[in-house]
């Protein structure tokens, strides 16, 4: 039985997954920060990325898609930087890198999702005060260590 304690670990993991097995992942991932981004786009694209069978077609639409969602998400943070609103644009970042093909993204389509949720949550912190960005990391493990263990 495989155990994710420290993201070293989650990591080195998520290097050894394939493309699909990352996509999903990431899905998963993404799934977890998803209620923090108003854009129902995001949930759409999300669909594609969770499915196993997307065809390539379908998966570079919805990557469209999510990096046409991201650019609006960051425009309605504002100059303001309206913290719920950048939470939304880590979100959809998420997104992005869950359907962008393995190889085009440093450290990994899944890492990166990883790490924007946490954004997507630390922003929310900020307004909270509540450390979420802390229990998304144990979540993010959790994941991991299921998705491996089934």
């Amino acid at each position: 039985m495989t155990e994710i304690t420290n993201d070293r670990e989650l990591h080195a993991a998520l290097n050894g997954l394939g493309a699909v097995q990352q996509r999903l992942l990431a899905a998963g991932f993404v799934k977890s920060v998803l209620h923090l981004c108003t854009d129902e786009r995001i949930a759409r694209v999300l669909e594609t990325a969770a499915d196993p069978e997307a065809s390539d077609a379908a998966l570079a639409e919805a990557l469209k898609t999510a990096r046409a969602t991201t650019f609006d998400c960051h425009t309605r943070c504002g100059s303001e930087g309206d913290w719920l609103e950048q939470a939304g644009y880590f979100v959809a970042r998420a997104a992005v890198a869950a359907l962008t093909p393995l190889g085009q993204m440093p450290g990994g389509i899944a890492w990166q999702a990883a790490m924007s949720a946490r954004m997507a949550q630390t922003s929310k912190s900020i307004v909270t005060g509540d450390n979420t960005a802390g229990l998304e990391s144990e979540n993010q493990y959790r994941l991991l260590a299921g998705f491996l263990n089934s």
